[in-house]
């Protein structure tokens, strides 16, 4: 399974050159809004060391990362709800995936001209977020007018029940507040769960720096912008470097991250960010074969893990045969690791860890 990132933001504060860089796909980038008019979708492989570990140890025919997918938008600006631009039509295309990522500009370039004349990070926040949550009302208005209607023909006890959560959400959007905000219940949670609201997702924030800031923290840029949100939910980044990075060999990149004093490129952080916004966690299946990785939420019980491989190993889950990543490269082999003991068997209410690797028993 992989999991899927929006990426939003006003024209020109580098969405597109960051999009290229992190999936290396060439797409038309000018220094003038709206160059994206249609959506631009990149797969790319999640970096993953154990992966690599793993493969040295069982030697496969074949290595199979688990995927991210970025979809990348036309920018939005100012009253977008109102027509302005290009409008917020763009916005259904970012409705299916799982978290938005938000670019925030904080460096200054003559050439490079702000739809708002000037750069500012904090007022180009706002004005996002108030795009999104114009978006989502009226998605909430118009699936408000809908269930109204059908109370009004003698539909049951479900459609209050969506009435009453759809009003909820109304006046909390009508006063500003985003949807992953609102203290929704379980329940009402899946009464809104088709609608794919966008300020219910997670959102990440890329403070997009130039050279000169890279190498600073997110605690530093937020501090300095007075920015409401925390450092954990952001991921400092420089687009025009990472476009730099994705042109290197990998064995220059090291070397280039020691110049820059940074530790990692931006799409790794931005991956690590995502997963730790979605909850989610890795496991792999290794051996001859192939090694791979699997990405599931946390707290995903043993069947449902095996599930993300086929249907019929959950349907007809037996057992599971789990050990940790680091214990095979200790070992060395799958047989040393049933010497030692490490191998563990476990049932249908085994919830599944990072870094497990398993190798499912089923019957169908």
């Amino acid at each position: 399974m992989s999991f899927s990132i929006g990426i939003v933001g006003l024209p020109n504060v580098g969405k597109s050159t960051l999009f290229k860089a992190l999936t290396k796909k060439q797409i038309d980038i000018s220094n003038y809004p709206f160059c994206t008019i249609e959506p631009n979708v990149g797969i790319v492989a999640v970096p993953d060391e154990r992966l690599d570990e793993l493969a040295r140890v069982s030697k496969p025919e074949k290595i199979i990362p688990t995927t991210i997918k970025f979809v990348d938008i036309a920018g939005l600006v100012k009253n977008a709800h109102q027509g302005e631009g290009l409008g917020n039509k763009f916005l259904a295309n970012i409705r299916e995936t799982d978290a938005i990522a938000q670019v925030l500009r904080i460096f200054e370039d003559k050439n490079i001209i702000h739809v708002e004349g000037t750069y500012d990070p904090k007022r180009d926040l706002e004005i996002i977020n108030l795009e999104l949550n114009f978006a989502d009302l009226n998605t909430v208005e118009k699936r408000l007018q809908t269930v109204q209607k059908s109370m009004k023909s003698g539909a049951g006890k479900e459609a209050q029940k969506l009435t009453e959560v759809l009003e909820k959400i109304k006046q909390s959007l009508d006063n500003g507040l985003a949807v992953r905000d609102i203290a929704l219940g379980e329940e009402e949670k899946e009464l809104i769960k088709d609608m794919s609201l966008l300020t219910q997702k997670p959102i990440l924030y890329i403070l997009n720096a130039d050279e000169s800031q890279i190498s600073k923290t997110e605690e530093e840029i937020i501090r300095k912008w007075n920015l409401p949100f925390p450092a954990d939910q952001a991921a400092l980044i420089s687009a025009k470097v990472e476009a730099e990075i994705a042109e290197l060999a990998d064995e220059e990149k090291e070397e280039y991250f020691r110049e820059l004093g940074i530790g990692e490129s931006g799409l790794e952080k931005l991956i690590q960010k995502g997963y730790k916004a979605l909850n989610l966690i890795t496991y792999f299946t290794s051996g001859s074969d192939e090694t791979r990785a699997w990405t599931i939420t946390a707290g995903t019980k043993a069947p449902q893990a095996a599930g993300k491989i086929h249907t019929d190993f959950e349907r007809g889950f037996i057992r599971a045969e789990v050990f940790n990543w680091k214990d095979l490269i200790e070992a060395g082999s799958e047989a040393a690791i049933k010497e030692k003991g490490l191998l563990r068997i476990e049932g249908k209410e085994y919830i599944f860890q990072d870094g497990d690797v398993a190798l499912f028993r089923f019957s169908v």
